[in-house]
């Protein structure tokens, strides 16, 4: 599912998110946290749960998340308009994998492709990675959303990641009746009924789909070796600095046993923490949208007159 809104904001987010907690807790319902470790615990249980709405609420300032909010019917004004292919590829895959008897239909189609694709792709796949790996490490070079901690804290999962996804069973049968089994499984639980329907969802419906797609994703990536959770549950950190409403935390943790580490500053706002590069990402990108939607307003008026 598309994520049509904050394009700034959204990978700083999670940068921040994934690489934070403490061993102190804060109400997450709150906006922000009492500490900066407060906060990033909030958030990580948060993530954990998927409660999207939740998240973003805790994660930015009132006011900020009530620009947020009212962000989206600007961004959704962007979306091409739909053709008849795109609701055509639509009702197909969501009739594969809604449809009755969805799972044993899909695990039956793909039995066979998975056998040719090991043929053809078994031997080719770790260097197609290697090169998938290269190309991604570059867009984050070149991303102006992330800043060079998360940048260097990227670069350090991409290599961590990379002999998973070379070693990886992909195309074992056991484990690929699996994945189809959550996939129906999901797609069903996100009851989406047409392309129109998805257009038209308001924010607080679409965190809800992206709550049961988050859970979705978890299980896929279980079942082939990565726990997200686990990840999650690993981090530890050390404060290293808290001064003048700055503070910076170390953070610890482990992904698919590898040990990592990164630094995550914050900002207090009316007593409360935040992750910077959030906020700064978040303001920018309500200032773009606004700045994209003044000239429609400014044509608009001229016609009236």
């Amino acid at each position: 599912m598309r994520l049509p809104f904050l394009r700034h904001a959204m990978l700083p987010l999670l940068a921040a998110l994934l690489l934070g907690a403490c061993h102190g807790k804060d109400e997450a319902a709150q906006p922000g946290g009492s500490t900066p470790e407060a906060a990033l615990q909030a958030s990580i249980e948060l993530l954990k749960t998927g409660d999207f709405d939740a998240l973003w609420k805790h994660a930015l300032p009132p006011a900020d998340y009530a620009n947020m909010r009212a962000d989206w019917s600007l961004q959704q004004r962007d979306l091409r308009p739909l053709t008849a292919e795109d609701r055509t590829r639509f009702n197909e895959t969501m009739q594969k994998l809604t449809g009755p008897d969805a799972e044993n239909r899909l695990h039956a189609e793909l039995q066979p492709q998975l056998a040719a694709m090991e043929r053809q792709y078994k031997d080719q796949l770790p260097v197609l990675i290697s090169v998938g790996d290269a190309m991604l490490k570059s867009a984050v070079a070149q991303s102006h959303t992330l800043s060079e901690t998360q940048k260097t804290q990227a670069g350090s999962v991409i290599d961590v990641l990379l002999p998973w996804a070379q070693q990886t069973p992909w195309f074992d049968p056991a484990r690929a009746k699996q994945a189809v089994g959550v996939a129906v499984a999901t797609a069903r639980k996100l009851d989406l009924k047409s392309p129109e329907q998805l257009r038209a969802l308001d924010f607080d419906a679409t965190m809800g789909k992206y709550t049961v797609g988050w859970g979705g994703l978890k299980q896929l990536l279980a079942i082939y070796g990565l726990s997200v959770d686990d990840t999650l549950n690993s981090v530890k950190l050390t404060p290293l600095s808290n001064s003048n409403g700055h503070a910076v935390v170390k953070v610890d943790y482990t992904l698919l046993g590898k040990p990592l580490s990164t630094e995550t500053a914050l900002l207090q706002e009316n007593g409360r923490w935040y992750s910077e590069d959030l906020l700064r990402n978040a303001r920018q990108s309500h200032r773009q949208l606004q700045q994209q939607a003044a000239p429609a307003g400014v044509a608009s008026a001229v016609t009236k007159d």
